[in-house]
């Protein structure tokens, strides 16, 4: 393999990049200024090294803790719980939320063998214990494993929690089978505004 093929496969190995798509990309870098390109590659090389999980809510972070959590102006009486950091970064960029979050880092997915113990619902439940928690919003993705992630996360709360803690889910703005990564800033504003117990 060749070292344009080798980039082809290390592109299209990207999520929702396909092997024309990955081309285009090499032929594109191929026309590049060098000095960008080794800036790039250097960026690229030392991402790992700079951005760690906050070790508290689980969301990507070059400092610790992160600049969510370590903010006197958020509202620690509400916890968002989504999937991925990338729904933190979604969630933000509209600017509606003003609380806190726990990224759970996956679903329930048994087919895939990812299970309950894989995910933060421990660092979850201690904090709601330690932070006094009002609300928990969960913000998973309306698709079959986001609910069934969703269901039992309401469970362990109420389980290890009780009756305390209001326990809410999006509203149904969010089209089923959606992603919140492309949701457009009106329809998550609704489903804030609209989330309903559970």
């Amino acid at each position: 393999m060749n070292a344009f093929d080798e980039l082809v496969s290390n592109f299209s190995r990207l999520p929702g990049i396909g092997k024309k798509s990955a081309i285009r990309m090499v032929n594109w870098v191929l026309k590049q200024d060098s000095a960008y390109i080794h800036k790039f590659s250097q960026n690229l090389g030392s991402i790992q090294e700079k951005i760690k999980p906050c070790s508290v809510c689980g969301v990507w972070t070059e400092g610790d803790p992160c600049g969510i959590c370590s903010s006197p102006l958020r509202d620690s009486s509400i916890i968002c719980v989504v999937e991925h950091s990338q729904d933190v970064s979604t969630i933000e960029s509209h600017g509606e939320y003003k609380g806190l979050y726990q990224v759970l880092g996956g679903l329930i997915k048994p087919l895939e063998g990812i299970g309950p113990s894989q995910l933060a619902i421990p660092q979850l439940i201690n904090r709601i214990k330690t932070l006094n928690t009002k609300e928990v919003i969960i913000a998973t993705n309306p698709t079959v494993e986001g609910d069934t992630t969703a269901l039992y996360v309401k469970k362990i709360i109420q389980e290890q929690v009780g009756d305390q803690v209001k326990i809410s889910r999006l509203a149904t703005g969010i089209p089923v089978g959606g992603d919140l990564e492309y949701i457009d800033k009106r329809t998550l504003s609704l489903s804030f505004s609209g989330r309903i117990g559970m």
